[in-house]
């Protein structure tokens, strides 16, 4: 894709701005043939698709100003404004490493303190090179072989784990674990299902963090359908269904409740191992949410307690973050999502949610998308409040085009039958390898939005949602086929 001169830029960005006509659809036009597309291939799906040209000019427009669920297109918005915003984003994150600290209590107790600063990519793996809880607990172990007690803090972000709008039944799952300032290991714990002989149980194998009621069973012959559940806040975890004897082994991916009271678990257990005595318990400190006004009132205020700093035992610098925007996007991943949504709140003083959101209606106003065109509830697109219009994702996809940064950006989205969540769509077809795309999946919900190079060579912009598909369908395939009607027309 061609960059363009600053002067192309803001030129282009004008004309983003103000070229929206109305299209008429007269019967043999591509709208019209889309249209028809839709309907016959998918019935009672709510369909909003929008195309223009580079330079703001719109080609197809499918009801345009309607109101649409995005799913993961939220991302768009997340990653944009972290784009926006947060500086030296290609530089190692000095701001975000979890850190370890030496702390008296009033009672003369040394604790250790394991701080979260908002990184999404702390790891305790026993293969871990980089970023590595194993480094801040040599750490303590090269200053003392006792202590009392171990404690996650994760306050740099307020205590918002889960946001508004999202399905509870995601919660015990890796998609809808709980979003905190000090993440290890995605905030997942793995499980391992290995079959064992017909009409027995399966064997199990993970950290010991849950308790599993193990109901499943191994069965002969048929399918391996395996389920799990977990009341929130329990670390009890139920496994039913079946899997097949000589099976490959299942992983099973468990979201986390309380990951600051988790991490320091980790930690803990990797002092057990350096042979650090823990003599006390482990816990989490958490900062509650504020008000609008007490936010105000704390990022006025340079004493404000998620501000202060305290002398570090140790800390990590991890990588880059223009790295994980790129897992964000390509990947999909919810919990990195909502905490960059969570930094770029760090520019309104407290990291709070509330505040990444009006980072991104700041920036969106920037790009000209006018209010009645989206609601924002979370930085992931899990929540089922989000709303967005096609043409306001078009925009602001057009207005991310004339930034500088805009080309750095289009390389983190997932490349049509190559990579990511488009690794298998497109494939042998014009747009593989000519389709850059973010997408959006959640119940009844099915996105797609980015760029695409057209038959012609002319770089089009798209945003495409479907809305209320039918229980147990996809729109994907629908979706796919009216992009592809277009790209060859164009």
């Amino acid at each position: 894709m061609t960059a363009f001169s600053s002067a192309g830029r803001a030129a282009m960005l004008v004309v983003c701005l103000l070229s929206v006509p109305v299209i008429a659809a007269p019967q043999n036009s591509l709208q019209h043939r889309i249209e028809l597309q839709l309907r016959e291939a998918s019935p009672g799906t709510r369909f909003g698709l929008v195309v223009a040209t580079r330079e703001g000019l719109e080609l197809i427009a499918i009801a345009p100003e309607e109101r649409f669920i995005p799913a993961s297109n939220t991302k768009v918005l997340t990653t944009a404004a972290a784009f926006s915003t947060l500086p030296a984003i290609d530089r190692a994150d000095r701001v975000g490493g979890a850190s370890v600290r030496l702390e008296l209590d009033g009672e003369g107790s040394l604790d250790v303190v394991l701080e979260g600063r908002g990184d999404a990519r702390l790891s305790s793996t026993p293969d871990c090179i980089a970023n590595c809880l194993a480094t801040l607990a040599d750490a303590i172990a090269s200053r003392t072989r006792n202590v009392d007690n171990v404690i996650g803090d994760d306050s740099w972000f307020p205590d918002q784990r889960w946001s508004p709008g999202m399905s509870w039944n995601n919660i015990p799952t890796s998609s809808g674990t709980a979003i905190s300032a000090l993440t290890v290991d995605d905030n997942e714990v793995s499980l391992r299902v290995i079959p064992t002989a017909p009409g027995e149980p399966p064997r199990l194998e993970l950290l010991p963090y849950f308790k599993i009621d193990n109901r499943a069973k191994t069965i002969v012959a048929g399918k391996t359908d395996l389920e799990f559940d977990r009341l929130p806040g329990s670390r009890v975890v139920r496994l039913t269904g079946t899997i097949v004897a000589n099976a490959d082994p299942e992983l099973l991916e468990l979201g986390i409740d309380d990951p600051a009271h988790y991490a320091a678990w980790r930690l803990k257990s990797l002092l057990d191992e350096r042979g650090v005595s823990v003599a006390g318990a482990v816990a989490a400190r958490h900062r509650a949410p504020t008000s609008s006004a007490e936010r105000v009132a704390a990022s006025a205020a340079s004493a404000a307690p998620y501000l202060r700093e305290q002398r570090a035992l140790a800390q990590l610098t991890p990588p880059p973050l223009i790295e994980d925007l790129s897992v964000i996007n390509k990947d999909s991943q919810n919990v990195h999502a909502e905490l960059m949504l969570r930094r770029v709140g760090r520019q309104q003083g407290d990291g709070s949610l509330a505040g990444g959101i009006a980072v991104i209606e700041t920036m969106l106003k920037k790009a000209g998308v006018p209010r009645n065109y989206y609601d924002l509830s979370d930085g992931s697109g899990m929540s089922t409040y989000n709303r967005i219009a096609p043409r306001g994702m078009v925009m602001l996809l057009c207005w991310i085009d004339a930034q500088p940064w805009g080309e750095a950006w289009r390389r983190t989205l997932p490349i049509a039958g190559v990579d990511g969540t488009l690794d298998d769509r497109f494939k042998g077809t014009l747009l593989e390898r000519r389709l850059f795309a973010k997408t959006g999946t959640l119940n009844a919900t099915n996105a797609l939005a980015g760029h695409m190079i057209a038959k012609s060579g002319r770089n089009l912009l798209f945003a495409m949602y479907a809305n209320d598909v039918p229980a147990g369908g996809s729109a994907s395939d629908t979706m796919d086929a009216v992009l592809l009607t277009i790209a060859e027309n164009n």
